[in-house]
């Protein structure tokens, strides 16, 4: 007898219950007819890439957390032993060589294998980290199709192999809105009335935070370092979860002296109006051209902001940095205000992510709106309308073949008004029907006997009220249109 296997899926991955998706659909039917609103197009772009459109895109720590696929056959049959003897690294102080393995570097320890040259000769594709470098691809490849600025959404699925916890999956979907082909800064001020949007309707209070990498780089170059911007951002971005004195001894570590330290520490530490910081930032950064220019696109953008009539609280944060390598210009990150959360949205400018497919100087900006934080959010503030998350709005009862025969008329004109009802399917007690629909959380039942056949009636019973109506059956459906 074969064993039973235990049902389950893998880390970081879930199941969605009709309830669930009911909410899930809520929010990427409400993002999705905002971004219509603003004039944005939907498209779609495969699971899986290339590695080499993905490798290199998402620095370091991000390339580490590419899910690879490995190639179709038996994919390691096709490595030499030559090739594989290249991959080992054996250690400096041992004498053994490719051929002799039995024991001879015991006393120096054992051979390493570099895993991640042997993935790429075994993997030539990977599931996508993100959407937007799969678009920057799309948008080189479909170049002579799209018409420049070219405005998109993508409501997908992303994979990431990161350490599964609360509100971090490894499979979650991201709701993205891009527009590529032009620098105005108008395009991040319609990203921010996005965002402003999407919350309003949702009826949850965010700060939309927003910064400016031409201003980290400066900063970079006022500390001393021009050379370990990745390093310093990759840090500042960490301030949150870890704290101050943790970001300066990671920095520290990483070569950034005590003097360099001394300069950004009050950028970081700052807490002032808008003003305040932009007239902080300015002086900092007077020596540096790049962080200067990044400062006037702040103030630029604030000042369409201020005209905007933006209901959210938004406000420029210095500390904010964003480890994605591609972004060049103002960057964005959204917080809820009321839920104790990591940033449900973020995004920013890239001047040049197509060049790596060949087509240079296109600019591009975007944010992306995390549907399953989003969930966590509306469900811990219990924001979901009832109506977005139901169901059926009607069952029918089945008392037997003639009552079942009466009904089903009225079930299709319910159905071609646009009210969800069900015709219960078995003929059985009433209890029964009952329970079915209270477990589905239906509102209301129709029951029909013989005497309301006889008369022509119906009985609806409000489950949630216990009140009990009789009318008419050709008064039903002014019942509930």
């Amino acid at each position: 007898m074969a064993q039973v296997q235990k049902p389950s899926i893998p880390k970081g991955t879930r199941d969605f219950s009709p309830e669930q998706m009911a909410g899930r659909n809520y929010i990427f039917d409400t993002v999705k007819s905002v971004f219509k609103k603003f004039g944005y197009k939907p498209i779609e772009t495969p699971s899986m890439e290339n590695l080499s459109t993905l490798l290199g895109k998402y620095g370091e720590e991000g390339d580490k957390l590419l899910f690879k696929v490995l190639n179709s056959g038996d994919a390691f049959s096709k490595i030499s032993v030559d090739d594989f003897q290249k991959l080992i690294t054996y250690p400096a102080d041992s004498s053994a060589s490719g051929a002799e393995v039995a024991g001879a570097y015991a006393a120096a320890g054992a051979p390493s294998l570099n895993s991640n040259a042997l993935s790429l000769k075994v993997c030539e594709k990977g599931l996508r980290y993100d959407l937007t470098v799969p678009f920057a691809r799309y948008v080189v490849q479909h170049r002579n199709e799209i018409t420049f600025p070219f405005k998109r959404y993508q409501i997908q699925p992303v994979w990431r192999a990161d350490r599964p916890q609360k509100g971090r999956y490894r499979e979650f979907y991201q709701c993205d809105v891009d527009v590529i082909g032009s620098r105005s800064l108008l395009n991040e001020l319609e990203l921010v009335q996005i965002v402003d949007q999407v919350f309003g309707i949702f009826g949850v209070n965010v700060c939309i935070k927003i910064n400016n990498r031409k201003i980290l780089a400066g900063l970079a170059e006022v500390m001393g370092f021009p050379e370990k911007l990745v390093e310093i951002t990759i840090a500042m971005d960490k301030i949150d979860k870890i704290g101050l004195e943790a970001v300066k001894e990671e920095m520290l570590s990483q070569g950034v002296d005590e003097k360099g330290f001394s300069i950004l520490e009050p950028v970081l530490t700052f807490s002032g109006t808008t003003e305040e910081k932009l007239s902080l930032i300015s002086d900092v950064l007077k020596d540096s051209e790049t962080g200067r220019k990044g400062v006037e696109e702040l103030k630029t953008l604030f000042g369409y902001i201020a005209e905007a009539n933006i209901s959210q609280k938004v406000e420029v944060d210095l500390s904010l940095a964003r480890g994605l390598n591609y972004y060049t210009g103002a960057i964005f990150e959204v917080k809820a205000l009321d839920f104790a959360i990591g940033s449900i949205c973020g995004g920013g400018r890239y001047d040049n992510l197509t060049g790596i497919f060949g087509l240079p100087d296109v600019s591009g900006v975007g944010i992306s709106f995390g549907a399953d934080r989003i969930y966590d959010v509306l469900s811990g503030l219990d924001k979901f309308p009832k109506e977005a998350i139901g169901g059926t709005k009607v069952l029918l009862s089945n008392m037997d073949e003639k009552s079942a025969g009466y009904l089903l008329p009225l079930a299709s004109r319910l159905r071609s008004n646009g009210i969800g009802c069900e015709l219960y399917p078995d003929q059985t007690k009433l209890k029964k029907q009952f329970e079915y629909a209270e477990k589905n959380r239906i509102p209301f039942l129709i029951i029909a006997g013989e005497s309301e056949i006889q008369a022509q009636t119906v009985n609806i019973k409000n489950l949630e009220t216990g009140e009990q109506t009789t009318l008419p059956i050709t008064e039903v459906l002014s019942f509930f249109c």
